[in-house]
């Protein structure tokens, strides 16, 4: 069985019971930043299903061909195009990420508004997918130890000794 934390539309407090953060802070960074207009679920949840979904990354290609989840396609966020979901049925379930769950969560309110009616975001995204020591892949699909961390301040977040950071 899958658990899923679902926030309330237009939430602005955390929900109490939300996905597993390996760090506190980190948690607590993740909480304050998105708003819970998207049901979420957690990369524990997400490794188990990986292959039963449709996962898309929500940051900008240049964070995209750095590294991603092995079967993300890219999204986009400033440059998002709806044509990329051409195929998807508006009832798949759909979990979105970016670097820790904001663009995500934006991009997740696009879909829903479009009627995507199963679209999640990847709780603590792929910062914390990296965090759990969970593998990503570069533009060549091969793994890598690479992370694209935004700039220097979000890098923090980061913070699985085998991942190389660069922005």
């Amino acid at each position: 069985m899958i658990a899923l934390a679902f926030g309330k539309l237009g939430c602005t407090q955390a929900p109490a019971e939300r996905p597993y953060v390996s760090s506190p802070a980190f948690d607590k960074k993740i909480s304050e930043t998105i708003h819970f207009t998207v049901p979420t679920i957690g990369v524990r949840e997400l490794k188990n299903i990986q292959d039963e979904v449709h996962i898309f990354d929500a940051r900008e290609w240049k964070e995209y061909e750095v590294s991603h989840i092995k079967g993300a396609h890219y999204l986009g966020y400033d440059n998002f195009d709806a044509a990329r979901l051409a195929g998807i049925p508006k009832d798949a379930k759909i979990v979105l990420y970016c670097s820790i769950g904001y663009r995500s969560e934006k991009i997740g309110e696009k879909l829903q508004k479009m009627g995507y009616s199963q679209v999640y975001n990847l709780y603590g995204s792929i910062f914390e997918w990296v965090n759990e020591g969970f593998p990503v892949v570069g533009i060549d699909e091969k793994p890598t130890q690479k992370i694209h961390t935004y700039n220097s301040k979000w890098s923090q977040w980061v913070d699985h000794e085998k991942v190389e950071k660069v922005w």
